[in-house]
C-alpha cells in the first residue's frame, strides 16, 4: 500500500493504528512495521488491499457463505463479505488478543449478526469443527512475512479439506516462490484443483493460492481479476510446481 504515513492514532507495543491521509475514514493496522489490515470506517466494503480483493472473487465465484478465517486483523474480508451479503456467516480467528482489542477500539469492530471472533490457534480450531461444516477457508495469518508452518503443512490442508470445499492462503513470497511451491504442492495433495491470483510483481508479492474440490468458474474469475483496479493473473498448479510439501514433523 503504497501511501504517506499519517497520524499514528493508536498503538500498543509492535501494534500501531494510522489514518489515512488520502481516505478521511481509513484506517491502517500495522504490526511489526507491516501492513496487517486497512478498514474504512465509513464504507465496510471498501477492501483496500489488492489481494484480500482477490480472495472476495474467489469466494463469490464459488458461492461460499459460510467462511472460517484464520488470522483475522480487523476482520476486514469477513465484514466486507458481510456488507455485500448479510446473510452470510463469518468466523474470524486470530491468535493475538491485542489486535481485537486495537480493531474494537479505533477500527469499528463490533458485533454482529453472522461475525463470530474467537482468540486462539487456527488450526486448533479448524480440527474442532465438523466435516463439510464450513464453505471455505481462508489462511491470512502471519509471523513476520511468512505464513506460520503448521498452518500450510500437508497434514493441516487434509483437515481443512474435511471441514470446507475450497481453501485460500495468502502467500508473500520472493520470486522463487519457495514457500508457494510447497504450499501449493501440499494444498494439491488434498484438493484436486489449485490455482492462485497473483499481480505480476517481479519480485514475488502476494500470491492468493487456493485449493477446490470443484474448480471454480475460472472464465468469471479471470475477467473479474484482470478488470480489478490491480489486475492479478491466475496462475494454475502447473506454475507453481517443483517443491515437497511442508510435513507436520518437519514444522
Amino acid at each position: 500500500m503504497a501511501r504517506t504515513r499519517s497520524l499514528v492514532v493508536a498503538a500498543d507495543g509492535d501494534l500501531s493504528v494510522e489514518r489515512d491521509p488520502e481516505r478521511a475514514s481509513g484506517r491502517l493496522l500495522r504490526q511489526d512495521e507491516m501492513d496487517a489490515s486497512y478498514i474504512d470506517l465509513a464504507d465496510a466494503a471498501h477492501l483496500e488491499f489488492d489481494y484480500l480483493r482477490w480472495a472476495r472473487l474467489v469466494l463469490l465465484t464459488a458461492g461460499a457463505r459460510r467462511v472460517l478465517h484464520i488470522g483475522g486483523a480487523a476482520c476486514t474480508l469477513a465484514r466486507a463479505l458481510l456488507a455485500q451479503d448479510a446473510e452470510s456467516r463469518h468466523e474470524v480467528v486470530e491468535l493475538d488478543p491485542r489486535v481485537f482489542e486495537i480493531a474494537r477500539a479505533h477500527l469499528g469492530l463490533r458485533r454482529q449478526p453472522g461475525l463470530k471472533v474467537r482468540v486462539g490457534d487456527g488450526r486448533a480450531a479448524i480440527a474442532a469443527h465438523a466435516d463439510a461444516s464450513a464453505d471455505a477457508i481462508i489462511v491470512d495469518a502471519f509471523l513476520g512475512a511468512r505464513v506460520p508452518r503448521h498452518l500450510v503443512t500437508a497434514e493441516a490442508f487434509t483437515e481443512y479439506a474435511r471441514v470446507a470445499p475450497l481453501t485460500l492462503v495468502n502467500v508473500v513470497d520472493t520470486a522463487g516462490w519457495h514457500d508457494a511451491r510447497a504450499i501449493c504442492t501440499g494444498l494439491s495433495a488434498a484438493y484436486p484443483d489449485v490455482a492462485g491470483l497473483w499481480g505480476g510483481a517481479r519480485r514475488g508479492g502476494n500470491l492468493m493460492l487456493f485449493g477446490s474440490v470443484a474448480a471454480p468458474r475460472y472464465g468469471s474469475l479471470e475477467n473479474a481479476a484482470a478488470a480489478d483496479s490491480s489486475p492479478a493473473r491466475l496462475l494454475r498448479a502447473g506454475d507453481l510446481a517443483g517443491a515437497a510439501a511442508w510435513r507436520d514433523r518437519s514444522a
